[in-house]
Parts: structure tokens; C-alpha cells; sequence
């Protein structure tokens, strides 16, 4: 299978405000409140909802912007083997895909929570936390699964057709390429219709279109595919 050159630097960054919140501005203006000064009230949050509905995009976006105020941040996710030791340097600890985490993952995000909410020094920290299920239906250590549910708890909801529709025209439009309607049709309906997976096929066709030197039509799609 041929690997695709892809142009990742292109794409933008996840914040707060390129997240579209239809059905979940409750959810955001929350996290915004908290990203502009987590120490504010360190209450956990917890997002839950299908895959595709912004959760990983929302712990991003929250990260970048701890970050552009200076702020260092502990981050876990199930990709993260080896997590460090709690830092307690950290503004906030950022828990994501925790349906995933190993008994070793599970072990490092509790040891987090109780010294982010309990600290030896300074005040507590946020805790912001993300997953496919509400915290009731997790399948984690009983002292992890009830910490994450403590706190606030917002359902995220996926995006209906029109509003994934104008995402993927966004992000087109950030990368400064054009999508037809004929090409974005196509796309909604040969490959998974979630948020994340339209991003990443926008990313690799983005990159194959830069190699090729030609527009994104459904011949350039087709031709992607061949070359994998």
C-alpha cells in the first residue's frame, strides 16, 4: 500500500472558537469560562457522546489555549503507554478516551485526579475529562469511575447533515481548497460520515491533491484510492 504524502501542517489547529456547537453551546461556553481561568472553581467535567461528536476536538482546543496563556497541562489519552507522574506545576489535567485506558492508564488517572483536586500545594486543579459513555456505564476502577462523574457532566451531540456539511466546507475553505457539492456528496456518502473521519480523508486528499498538483474532484478521490 502506498503511503500518502500528507500535508499536516496545513491543518488547523482545534480551538474553542472553530468548534460549531450546535446542540452542545451549553457544553462550550462552559469550557470557555474554565479555559480563561481553570483555578476559577476546579470542579471536574466530564464530555461524553458518540464518536465524532467534538470531544477530542474540545480537549484540544482547550489545551491550546491553557498553553497560549502560559499554562502547562498534564495530558492522557489511550495512545499514552507511559504516563508521567503527576506534575504539580500542571493548571489542569486533560483525561481522554478513558473507556480505553489499560489498568496501568486507569492507575496514573486516578493518582492524577486526587492530586489535582487534592493538592499538597496551591489550589486544586481542573480536571476535564472525556469519553464515548456517561461515567455511570464505564467500565473503569470504581474509585476512577466515580470521580469523573462527580462534577459537571455534559452529553455532547453529533452533528446533523447540514451542520456536518458546513464543517467540512470550513475546513476546505481554511486549507484554501475548494470542495464541490458533487465532491462533498460523494464524500458523505462512500465514507464514514463522522466528524473526525471526514477531517482526516479532507487531510489525506488535501496532501494528495498538493502532490498531484490538481484540483479535488471525484476522479482525484478515486485516483487516491487506487494509489494506497
Amino acid at each position: 500500500m502506498k503511503q500518502l504524502a500528507l500535508d499536516i501542517g496545513l491543518a488547523p489547529l482545534p480551538t474553542l472558537d472553530n468548534f460549531v456547537a450546535v446542540g452542545n453551546e451549553a457544553a462550550l461556553e462552559h469550557l470557555r469560562l474554565w479555559a480563561r481561568n481553570p483555578q476559577r472553581s476546579p470542579v471536574p467535567t466530564f464530555l461524553w457522546g458518540e464518536s465524532g461528536c467534538g470531544k477530542t476536538h474540545l480537549l484540544r482546543a482547550v489545551r491550546e489555549a491553557l498553553r497560549e496563556q502560559g499554562a502547562s497541562v498534564g495530558w492522557m489519552d489511550a495512545s499514552s503507554f507511559d504516563p508521567p507522574d503527576y506534575d504539580e506545576r500542571w493548571e489542569a489535567v486533560l483525561l481522554d478516551d478513558v473507556q480505553l485506558y489499560t489498568a496501568a492508564q486507569q492507575a496514573a488517572a486516578f493518582n492524577w485526579f486526587v492530586n489535582a483536586q487534592s493538592p499538597a500545594h496551591g489550589p486544586a486543579r481542573w480536571v476535564l475529562a472525556a469519553c464515548d459513555r456517561p461515567p455511570a456505564d464505564l467500565l473503569l476502577r470504581e474509585d476512577l469511575r466515580t470521580r469523573l462523574g462527580w462534577g459537571h457532566v455534559f452529553q455532547l451531540r453529533a452533528l446533523g447533515e447540514t451542520e456536518r456539511r458546513a464543517v467540512l466546507r470550513r475546513a476546505a475553505d481554511e486549507r484554501g481548497v475548494f470542495l464541490g457539492d458533487e465532491v462533498m456528496d460523494f464524500m458523505l456518502k462512500r465514507f464514514s460520515r463522522d466528524l473526525s473521519s471526514l477531517m482526516l480523508l479532507l487531510e489525506r486528499l488535501d496532501g494528495y491533491a498538493l502532490r498531484t498538483q490538481r484540483g479535488i474532484t471525484i476522479p482525484l478521490i478515486k485516483s487516491m484510492l487506487e494509489d494506497e
